[in-house]
């Protein structure tokens, strides 16, 4: 425990010397760690020990901006014992002074703004018009200051970039010249998982994949985020956009008597027909040649006849975003992403993808990837690699999932605070079953009922946790607002981040009578936000998270089923117990909170393996029973108090 900054708690010491055992034998290494066990700065400790050895380089990934805070804040404590170097990192969305300064760049992708910014930077250098005179001033600037700062303050990302702007370079720039002397890097998943992003962050680290101990936070995420990366769809609303790219670029052919207006008209057909002949509710499978042979019989074409096509349409397009780099716009062309599409469909691996046609606002087809291996493999070429998360059991669903080899270490510890502290009650008359809810017209009534009268019953906050944002949306069509007593806050459909951090806020300052936050699992409230000492208090599950049935979900249980033998495990009952259990982690934060769920649905029997549960008749009964209990503990004297 040597760079161990902190009095250990429980189970720390064991935790570290896990990691660092796995690390230095280049091991790969599955752990759960409940809430109040120092994840974070476990995990440092234990990696830093051994690199700080061998030289090499701590790539620790997090999803949210957050978590990213915490490991510079815990590398701070660290350096106090022992001076280590790391640095945040973030793409140019977020740290580009241009990109923060335009509504347009800041929409662009990671690709779209590398190439932009090389041109600008281009033209710089040649003292030419359309440069860019952030990294004007940073070549200007000495770095020797900027160094300085850097290792004397570990800065986190949004420090240094307003450190930057102070100064009026660019922190994007000034990141790549810190990273090759930083020991840490931590950086979003994208960084490492998106291929063309990671090989130039290895650029920056100068060392190899080999040479990087990869650290991976709240890892339950990763399986999906693997899916989605390698996700494909071609929608209504591409095929317009590429509609307007011919009105000003033109329509030039790509296969004997038809061009790219041709093509898009034959599309849209496509796509229809798909929508009248396979649609079930959201999404429907397609047989897997079916668009090639839409395509083949209306143009007389052969299958190389269209990847010919493809390949057009993509020249085609790098010609149009060639011309926008040059004229300082965002090098952007929907006729290239149409190219992209097409040239990917066509040769599209159907063991580990399926073809859907999916519905709604703008419908699409979807090349949906079904295992997040094929994003992963790469993970197995890394000098080692931690991933860690409070719910990420079964661990060998995990490791099977991402593709790690079957020797890959797998340990749980428990949270440290008082189980006591903490109560999950549930009910057996109320189900979110889909079947339940068509065939009885008094369940989403009662449910209605269950969670106006908890949520009117005490002056504490609450968080009404549900499955799906459908369902706020017939709560909030059937009245259940007017008889509320107290302020109701909603985590609305698509809301913007800085939106929704006001709402939140608004919520942990609702003073003394406490406020109701409606929110969704799986969503951003449940997963990445903390809610220490009474900015939480009690959490109602409106129901069993199971995934809806629809053919995506079906694709990916048989898949597993197929190549695990555990498709339901791995794709419906792991997942719905993970996104209960983050979102009534949120209740209990330290060692003094105190907290109460309720699982409003009878199917949560189910998973009394995995959660504490305590069946009830009466919940509000059951609720004030609880925190009178709890406050009896800790009056002032008592052995509890005394103990805390």
């Amino acid at each position: 425990m040597d760079l161990f900054p902190y009095s250990p708690r429980p189970n720390q010491q064991e935790f570290v010397e896990l990691v660092s055992r796995a690390v230095r034998d280049r091991k790969h290494l599955v752990l759960e760690s409940g809430t109040g066990t120092g994840k974070t700065v476990c995990v440092l400790a234990g990696c830093l020990r051994e690199v700080l050895k061998d030289g090499r380089k701590i790539v620790y990934l997090t999803r949210t901006n957050s978590q990213q805070r915490q490991v510079i804040v815990e590398l701070r404590s660290i350096s106090r014992k022992r001076r280590v170097f790391g640095i945040g990192v973030q793409g140019r969305q977020s740290t580009c002074p241009l990109a923060r300064r335009d509504p347009d760049l800041r929409g662009g992708t990671p690709e779209e703004l590398s190439r932009l910014c090389g041109e600008k930077k281009r033209r710089t250098v040649a003292d030419m018009e359309g440069g860019c005179r952030f990294y004007e001033a940073t070549i200007s600037t000495g770095f020797d200051e900027i160094e300085t700062y850097c290792h004397e303050e570990l800065p986190t990302v949004e420090e240094f970039v307003k450190y930057c702007d102070a100064k009026g370079v660019c922190p994007y720039e000034l990141t790549k010249e810190l990273i090759p002397l930083a020991t840490v890097v931590t950086a979003p998943y994208a960084y490492f998982f998106v291929p063309f992003i990671r090989n130039s962050l290895l650029d920056w680290l100068a060392v190899p994949l080999s040479e990087t101990v990869v650290v991976v936070d709240e890892a339950h995420n990763l399986p999906d985020y693997a899916r989605e990366i390698r996700t494909v769809n071609l929608s209504r609303k591409l095929l317009d956009l590429v509609g307007k790219e011919i009105d000003e670029y033109g329509d030039p052919e790509i296969m004997k008597g038809a061009s790219i207006s041709d093509l898009v008209g034959q599309l849209n057909c496509s796509l229809n027909s798909a929508l009248d002949e396979y649609l079930i509710d959201d999404d429907g499978l397609i047989p897997p040649g079916l668009l090639e042979e839409d395509l083949m019989g209306s143009f007389t074409a052969t299958s190389r006849s269209l990847v010919l096509a493809a390949k057009a349409l993509m020249t085609h397009g790098e010609i149009i975003r060639e011309r926008k780099k040059e004229m300082g716009r965002l090098p952007r062309s929907h006729i290239f992403t149409l190219g992209a599409f097409l040239n990917f469909w066509i040769n599209l691996d159907d063991t580990c993808f399926v073809k859907l046609i999916v519905g709604g606002d703008n419908p699409m087809f979807e090349g949906y990837c079904l295992d997040p291996s094929l994003a992963a493999s790469f993970l197995l070429e890394c000098g080692g690699s931690v991933h860690m998360s409070g719910t990420l059991s079964p661990l060998n669903e995990y490791r099977d999932s991402i593709g790690l080899c079957p020797d890959a270490l797998m340990e749980s510890f428990p949270s440290p605070f008082p189980r006591e502290n903490r109560k999950i009650f549930f009910v057996d008359d109320v189900s979110t079953k889909y079947e339940e809810i068509t065939q009885d017209e008094k369940v989403i009534p009662r449910l209605e009922d269950y969670v106006v009268s908890v949520s009117n019953l005490l002056n504490k906050n609450t968080v009404v946790f549900f499955p799906s944002h459908g369902l706020i949306d017939r709560f909030l069509k059937d009245g259940v607002l007017l008889r509320m007593r107290r302020k109701v806050h909603i985590e609305e459909r698509g809301m913007p981040q800085m939106e929704l951090m006001e709402i939140v806020t608004r919520f942990r300052e609702s003073g003394p009578k406490g406020a109701v936050l409606f929110a969704v699992m799986g969503g951003r409230i449940s997963e990445g936000l903390d809610f220490p000492d009474r900015e939480l208090e009690v959490a109602v599950v409106a129901g069993v998270p199971f995934p809806k049935p629809t053919a995506k979900q079906r694709a990916l249980l048989h898949y597993y089923e197929m190549k695990f033998g555990k498709g339901w495990e791995y794709t419906v009952r792991g997942p719905a117990c993970r996104k209960m259990l983050q979102a009534i982690g949120r209740l209990i934060r330290t060692e003094t909170d105190v907290g109460a769920a309720i699982i409003l649905d009878r199917r949560a029997r189910q998973f009394t393996d995995r959660i504490d549960l305590v069946p009830s008749a009466d919940p509000s009964s059951d609720l004030v029973n609880f925190f009178k209990e709890r406050k009896s503990q800790f009056r002032p004297g008592s052995k509890a108090a005394k103990s805390t």
